[in-house]
């Protein structure tokens, strides 16, 4: 299986930068979905070839810093999704994050509950200034990688942007329009 990356650039709700390999649609939706849904760790190798696209560049100059999975989804599945695309995409995943507190599945929030429900929840092991890259699989609206950022600075990490295997069409349309919280769930971990 191939999958050809489409590179495109969003924001998070804090402004920063994320470099996506693919929009989550389609073929690439269903092949993230079966990865962490039900364990088929044989599309981590074409997912993370094309996540390569947009982590690499960034990444030459900067610790790769995978977005943390929470036990319960570790315990589930036995393998952490970004940890697993980050070494398939032939960078070195530098495990710094980690979960500060229970947050709620973010499948079923919409933007400022996933804002409300991540926020202070991420802790980070302390740095010197280092640059980081924020890899997570999807991003839907942001908060995450924002809550990821934050945990960074507040230990000395400069972080440079994001890199996401894959946006949702959703995130595009949460940045200029107006839709309800209960419009948006497609992702969460």
């Amino acid at each position: 299986m191939l999958l050809r990356p489409d590179p495109h650039e969003v924001r998070t709700p804090q402004g920063m930068l994320v470099h996506a390999a693919l929009r989550y649609e389609g073929v690439p939706a269903r092949a993230i979905r079966r990865l962490k849904q039900e364990g088929a760790t044989m599309l981590a190798h074409p997912l993370g070839g094309a996540l390569a696209a947009v982590l690499l560049p960034h990444a030459r100059d900067a610790l790769v810093v995978p977005v943390p999975t929470s036990r319960s989804a570790f315990r589930r599945r036995g393998y952490r999704v970004p940890d697993l695309l980050v070494r398939r995409a032939g960078a070195t995943a530098h495990r710094i994050l980690r979960h500060g507190r229970r947050t709620e599945d973010q499948r079923e929030l919409g933007r400022e509950a996933r804002a409300r429900n991540v926020a202070g929840s991420m802790r980070a092991s302390a740095g010197r200034g280092q640059q980081v890259v924020i890899v997570d699989d999807v991003v839907t609206t942001g908060a995450t990688l924002d809550e990821a950022a934050r945990a960074l600075r507040a230990v000395g990490f400069l972080p440079v942007c994001a890199v996401a295997l894959a946006a949702t069409p959703r995130l595009r349309d949460t940045v200029k329009s107006s839709r309800t919280d209960s419009d948006m769930s497609v992702h969460g971990d």
